[in-house]
């Protein structure tokens, strides 16, 4: 049965609204005006025209000119492409992961940048308990971090800026670098070797080695991370930790089509 507008359901929030207007749209229908979309979706006219509005705003509806109905926008594209991009990389990783995983004995993570934040969308466990993160999803300040000292150095200088303009770089442990220009210096060392390390910065007793994963297009689009003890991970070990990082982002950016020259 149709609902009204004045239904006080938690499921028929401005937002689940909003979402069933995008989810009556199809490969059949294309292009719908308000009032079949009202119709459709037992909303009043009023409301379904500040719906559609709302989302033509945000360019996640477009509207014909010529018929004055609407289709799904750019936007959408975009957003089923993060997606589907976060799929692949999924499943070019997962294999990649475990082998380095044997390799190293360590815990494997891979990340991406959301703003400021590595945000943690693999990882697997080692047999040694760490006191870091446990859960897929997991977010920290990017500086805190070698995966996310790796995303950041990939920005273009201009959005580096731009993102840390009045940011305040907190500090975790007396190691964590919390000067803008430090970061800057650092992260530029980061872009020319290739690879970043942390050790203690983000967890006392805790260090790891990243590396970037590059998709089709050679934008970086992730950092794969090895995380252990700093009795394990350490300058004097640092170097086979890099290895065997830097061979496994290549091996999952390969995975991901990406045909450039990796270092």
């Amino acid at each position: 049965m149709p609902e009204s507008d004045g239904a006080r359901s938690p499921l028929l929030s401005s937002v689940r609204n909003a979402a069933r207007v995008l989810r009556a749209f199809s490969h059949a229908d294309q292009e719908l005006g308000v009032t079949e979309l009202s119709r459709r979706l037992g909303l009043g006219k009023s409301t379904t025209h500040r719906l559609v509005a709302t989302l033509e705003a945000e360019r996640l509806l477009e509207q014909d000119p010529a018929t004055g109905k609407y289709r799904l926008g750019l936007a959408l594209y975009e957003l089923g492409t993060t997606v589907t991009e976060h799929v692949d990389l999924h499943q070019a990783a997962l294999p990649v992961l475990t082998t380095l995983r044997h390799r190293t004995g360590e815990m494997v993570h891979v990340a991406v940048l959301d703003g400021l934040e590595a945000v943690y969308v693999e990882r697997l466990e080692s047999p040694y308990m760490l006191p870091v993160f446990r859960r897929v999803g997991h977010r920290l300040p990017a500086h805190w971090t070698s995966s996310g000292k790796v995303l950041l150095a990939a920005l273009p200088r201009p959005e580096l800026e731009r993102r840390l303009k009045g940011a305040e770089l907190d500090a975790r442990t007396s190691h964590t670098i919390t000067d803008h220009r430090a970061l800057v210096r650092e992260l530029e060392a980061v872009g020319k070797q290739g690879w970043a390390s942390n050790f203690e910065e983000g967890e006392l007793g805790v260090s790891s080695v990243g590396a970037p994963l590059r998709g089709a297009d050679g934008r970086v689009i992730a950092a794969v991370t090895v995380v252990g003890s700093s009795d394990r991970i350490n300058s004097a070990s640092v170097r086979r930790y890099r290895v065997a990082v830097l061979e496994a982002a290549a091996v999952i950016s390969r995975r991901l089509g990406y045909r450039g020259r990796i270092r």
